[in-house]
């Protein structure tokens, strides 16, 4: 049984017209508000989870987008109500009661199931009328399962159940959304406070690819850029915290830990550890990773903005790429700064968030 995709590099390297698009669209909303002279206060943290979130909906779903968009905002409005039900008194047994939240959350999970059903069933007609399957994670998620069933005939637990299916699509929404809109957000705040290096990362974009739409190989070259985003990962991980489970009985240092144990990774305090990174480890210093991630952590696993190992993210290729894009887009035609109005308190809720927005100035080029 299929339980998760690995997202392929050569998937997300054709994905990037798809990122593009909505770049495009963001840009020239921009330059609508924005003066010719003089600048326009934005609080950039919700566009940018817009962001995200189109980007998600057209590469999970494709030429289905529109459905799709309509399955992403269902989850969220799950996921809210979910975080209030965290957040209030446990009583037993409620969540089986008719209550307005409970029949609200089962409405929801029809449409979502209504929705993905009609999408899966058009995808499957046209596989068995011998069409190429598309190149959104449907697609990709439905041809790993034609192939499962192929190989394996009608064994049972081969291939993926539509709540699986409904699962993955969830994963890559909230994980990628929040995590992607997050760690663009924190970058261009980073950013309007140092501005020398909002200054080279602009140089090395028009450098690379002028005011052209950067393409895979160009956003692959930006090493400047590519610096930046990783000393905001170490200052600003958007995942903060990772959980993980003894599956049998291992050896921690001098400790044996039995199944079962939950052990929890504080990603943001290695990643600012003294010890680890040096007395300058609370100040933004990307000259840090110019040679690379091994070196600047002493081939020692103390960055791990994705997690590690066999569970490391699937979508950390995709996030950077769609960060670099944006950005690169972004810095071809605005200049941006602090707002007076911006207080900077990052604050812990399920990710590190700007807890009173993102307020900057920008200004056009």
């Amino acid at each position: 049984m299929i339980t998760s995709v690995f997202l392929p590099w050569n998937w997300v390297q054709r994905l990037l017209p798809v990122f593009s698009i909505s770049c495009c669209d963001l840009i020239t909303r921009w330059e609508k508000l924005v003066p010719s002279e003089g600048s326009y206060e934005m609080d950039v943290w919700p566009e940018l989870k817009n962001l995200s979130g189109d980007i998600i909906s057209r590469a999970a779903f494709g030429s289905s987008y529109e459905e799709g968009r309509r399955i992403f905002q269902i989850q969220e409005e799950q996921a809210s109500l979910i975080m209030q039900d965290a957040m209030s008194i446990h009583i037993p047994g409620l969540r089986f009661l008719p209550t307005k939240r409970n029949n609200r959350m089962k409405e929801m999970e029809r449409e979502v199931r209504a929705l993905l059903e009609g999408i899966i069933s058009k995808r499957e007609k046209a596989m068995r009328m011998g069409e190429a399957c598309t190149n959104d994670l449907l697609g990709l998620l439905m041809e790993f399962n034609f192939k499962e069933i192929q190989e394996h005939g009608n064994l049972k637990n081969v291939g993926m159940s539509i709540d699986e299916v409904i699962g993955e699509c969830k994963l890559f929404y909230f994980a990628g959304r929040e995590t992607t809109s997050i760690l663009l957000t924190w970058t261009m705040l980073v950013l309007s406070m140092h501005s020398e290096w909002q200054l080279r990362a602009r140089e090395e974009v028009l450098q690379v690819f002028g005011k052209n739409k950067p393409d895979f190989n160009e956003l692959n070259q930006l090493k400047i850029v590519t610096m930046i985003l990783y000393e905001v990962l170490r200052l600003y991980p958007p995942v903060f915290r990772i959980s993980r489970w003894t599956y049998k009985k291992i050896k921690l240092g001098e400790i044996f830990l039995p199944p079962g144990v939950e052990l929890s990774l504080p990603i943001i305090l290695l990643h600012h550890s003294i010890e680890f990174w040096g007395d300058d480890a609370q100040e933004f210093k990307p000259e840090r990773f110019a040679g690379g991630v091994s070196k600047a952590t002493k081939n020692q696993v103390t960055f791990f903005p994705f997690s590690w190992g066999p569970r490391i993210c699937i979508g950390q290729n995709f996030a950077l790429m769609v960060v670099k894009m944006a950005l690169a887009m972004i810095l071809q035609r605005f200049s941006f700064e602090l707002s007076p109005t911006y207080c900077h308190a990052p604050c812990t809720v399920l990710t590190l968030q700007p807890q009173y927005g993102a307020q900057i100035l920008l200004h056009k080029l």
